[in-house]
């Protein structure tokens, strides 16, 4: 009797102890879907936040001021879309002219950006050559930044006559000229701002990429007096470290090596472009932006697509408002709005924050994918298998940087 008695007892405390098991996993679980959904609203509110942060006041003043161009929704329309031709355009480029090679859906020329609160003013390529009228406007960055120097291009040719514009190219600066209006819009190739061994225009593929990130002069001299500045910097930094050189790579002797992690060695870099703007920029005659990251589409199952494929084959943009996928790091997001955050509030310089990144992130499908020239030979292999050789960082034109150029216009022309 004794010991059926204790085997009443032992029993229930076994299943008390699964069940307070039970209960620690259901909690646990519970925790890391709470930990996941707040990364991911972090990370959403990187996005949002840089919208605003540094958009000034909500109400009265310019459009700009009033209203958050950059929290809307790509609306299709195929009557005021594209704003220009690609064929027309007479200084296209051949990486970006999907058309020309071989993309049959041309439906992304169609789309819209449609901010919630109030329209995105119509681009007018006279109104915007009459405000660069005996002026510069200089794009500083990676072939992101020139993909976006030659929407401008194109956005602007039809509106000047063949006998008054060219386009100059001298190592590192891409000069465009519409000489009725005695303005540039240029191009410099500096895809670090900072000094490093991937600045020649040309041959910049490197295996092992270094960064002076205290040496900028050599490329900011030749920005020195231009009145628009629009600057990015991402593309080149996707990787977990960089080596930095202390010293001069004139004199590899004398000079001292450091691999530094991401993304803190990206803030260094920023810091040096902070400190030389500081010095250097007359705020009172030049106007500074800098665009946000540019996002590539490299991975379909973050948007519902198949795992192991990519931009390639997508026609139709992300509807699904407030998406993010992977394809830009939020911690870099961060370090820019620090650094901008600063220039503003403790060197009193203010540099508009284009913050592109969300609108683009939309666009899986307005990349060249394989709709471009290549200047490497595609191999049999990569013919087999398309999406081996897509690229799914740039934007085919006229696309999505026309927009980018878009919401540059309005604050340029402050409307």
């Amino acid at each position: 009797m004794a010991k059926q008695q204790l085997q009443a007892i032992q029993v229930p405390a076994a299943w008390g102890i699964k069940s307070r098991f039970q209960s620690l996993v259901a909690l646990l679980m519970a925790m890391l879907v709470i930990v996941a959904i707040c990364l991911r609203q972090t990370n959403e509110q990187v996005f949002e936040h840089a919208s605003t942060t540094h958009n000034g006041s909500n109400s009265g003043g310019s459009l700009t001021l009033r209203c958050n161009l950059f929290s809307g929704k790509w609306v299709y329309d195929n009557k005021s879309y594209p704003l220009y031709k690609e064929k027309e355009c007479t200084f296209m480029s051949e990486q970006l002219a999907c058309e020309k090679f071989g993309r049959k859906d041309l439906n992304y020329q169609f789309w819209r950006w449609q901010p919630h609160q109030c329209d995105l003013p119509r681009f007018n390529a006279t109104a915007l050559l009459e405000r660069l009228r005996n002026k510069r406007l200089v794009f500083v960055g990676d072939s992101l930044n020139r993909n976006q120097w030659v929407s401008m291009v194109c956005l602007v040719d039809s509106a000047i006559p063949p006998a008054f514009k060219s386009l100059h190219n001298n190592g590192s600066m891409n000069i465009f000229k519409a000489t009725e209006y005695n303005a540039t819009i240029e191009f410099y190739w500096s895809p670090l701002l900072v000094e490093s061994n991937s600045d020649d225009p040309v041959n910049h593929r490197v295996p092992d990429r270094i960064v002076r990130v205290q040496a900028i002069e050599k490329h900011a001299r030749h920005w020195t007096d231009a009145d628009f500045l629009i600057f990015n910097t991402y593309l080149w930094w996707r990787r977990r470290q960089m080596t930095v050189l202390w010293g001069s790579f004139e004199s590899p002797e004398d000079v001292v090596y450091k691999a530094v992690m991401l993304p803190r060695v990206y803030e260094m870099a920023l810091q040096t472009w902070a400190q030389w703007l500081e010095v250097h920029v007359n705020s009172n005659k030049t106007q500074l932006f800098f665009m946000s990251m540019s996002p590539t589409h490299e991975k379909a199952d973050k948007w519902g697509g198949t795992m192991g494929e990519n931009c390639y084959g997508e026609t139709e943009p992300v509807m699904k408002e407030g998406y993010v996928g992977d394809g830009v790091s939020p911690r870099m997001m961060r370090v820019v709005e620090s650094v901008l955050g600063e220039l503003k509030t403790k060197r009193g310089l203010n540099v508009q924050m284009l913050n592109i990144t969300q609108l683009t992130d939309y666009r899986k499908e307005g990349h060249p994918s394989i709709y471009r020239r290549h200047w490497e030979t595609i191999t049999e292999e990569q013919l087999s298998n398309p999406k081996s050789y897509s690229d799914c960082i740039h934007w085919c034109l006229p696309g999505v940087p026309d927009v980018w150029n878009q919401l540059l216009y309005a604050y340029i022309l402050q409307l």
